[in-house]
């Protein structure tokens, strides 16, 4: 795997910009900015994306959309790991008779995404796919 790398410049307290190779995002807690979790959240939902669109199109299986919704809790105690994560795949206009592959695909995603792995060394992690 390719390494990877980004720069975070943080000035004036709690306000940061990330810049990768193709993109910066604003961090911190204004509109139009993005706060750590925010992130996180991203990140996972775009993994679990890509490996699932791989999955999909090996199995030829057709759709419109998929929104991804990721819903979490962190936990109390210091350091407050999150606790919990839901996944919800929602899928728009899916071909007919192919739910049970989509869901698998899903599945599948889950096991393969190394993002959603990472996390679940902390979090009790869950999906769903809704049609």
């Amino acid at each position: 795997m390719a390494v990877r790398h980004m720069d975070v410049k943080f000035e004036n307290g709690f306000n940061g910009v990330a810049k990768a190779p193709k993109a910066e995002l604003k961090i911190g807690v204004n509109t139009g900015e993005v706060l750590p979790y925010d992130m996180l959240f991203a990140a996972l939902a775009s993994c679990l994306y890509a490996t699932f669109m791989d999955i999909v199109e090996k199995k030829k299986i057709t759709y419109d959309s998929c929104t991804i919704e990721v819903t979490g809790e962190k936990r109390d105690e210091v350091p407050a790991t999150l606790k919990w994560v839901n996944v919800g795949f929602n899928i728009e206009r899916l071909q007919e008779g192919k739910e049970k592959g989509i869901t698998k695909s899903a599945e599948l995603a889950t096991k393969y995404c190394s993002i959603y792995q990472t996390i679940a060394q902390v979090a009790k992690m869950s999906f769903e796919v809704k049609f």
